[in-house]
């Protein structure tokens, strides 16, 4: 439909090093999306891009329905209910396999717009990133789930003592399925390396950035 067509971003318009674009996405409309998904008061959590926003703790969306009410609030790890076992799946943590392509997606589109692209990262700090740059740090925040914090503590081990000081035990490294959206903690299955093993991948970037701004 040409009305649809039109919403696709321009594939005669080329970027950087004569590349083409085929995206919904043109750049005022990714700078809008990226404006609330770097907002830390939305979905940026210390440990990547939450599943819902963060407003909905306190604001959740209310759904009316043949004299029913219905709601979805903000939860950042386990259910308060018991609907769907217990488990809050897609209202709040952190996942791997979305973070994972959303960072992919950022690097794809920089390779498009090229360094001069930029968008305020984190929402309202006032400092200015290109989509790399964005890419990287949303990267850094995956892997600081795993890497020991000023306390010597790994974020994603929660409170778990054992886990976290005991030598027999602290090198273990667990994949789990989901990730607390506000302290990182591990949640879900606990060998989830089919995605969540893709921090491996994350290191990466970092790495050959790091090298690169030497």
């Amino acid at each position: 439909r040409p009305d649809l067509a039109n919403l696709i971003s321009r594939w005669g318009d080329r970027g950087k090093n004569q590349r083409h674009l085929l995206s919904l996405l043109r750049g005022h409309r990714m700078k809008c999306l990226l404006k609330r998904m770097l907002d830390t008061n939305e979905f940026l959590s210390p440990y990547g891009v939450r599943a819902l926003s963060r407003i909905h703790l306190d604001k959740p969306y209310v759904l009316h329905a043949n004299g029913s009410e219905f709601s979805v609030r903000y939860q950042p790890g386990e259910s308060d209910a018991y609907i769907f076992g217990g488990n809050s799946n897609w209202r709040g943590p952190v996942w791997f396999p979305v973070n994972f392509l959303i960072i992919e997606s950022l690097y794809r589109f920089h390779h498009y717009y090229g360094d001069e692209f930029k968008v305020e990262h984190p929402t309202g700090s006032g400092k200015l990133l290109n989509l790399r740059q964005i890419a990287d740090e949303l990267s850094q925040r995956m892997v600081c789930l795993f890497k020991k914090d000023k306390e010597g503590n790994r974020p994603f081990l929660g409170d778990n003592l054992l886990l976290q000081s005991d030598p027999n035990f602290n090198k273990n490294l667990l994949f789990y399925e989901y990730f607390d959206g506000d302290t990182g903690r591990g949640l879900g299955a606990s060998h989830q390396t089919g995605w969540t093993g893709l921090v491996a991948k994350l290191i990466q970037p970092i790495t050959k950035s790091s090298k690169k701004n030497k």
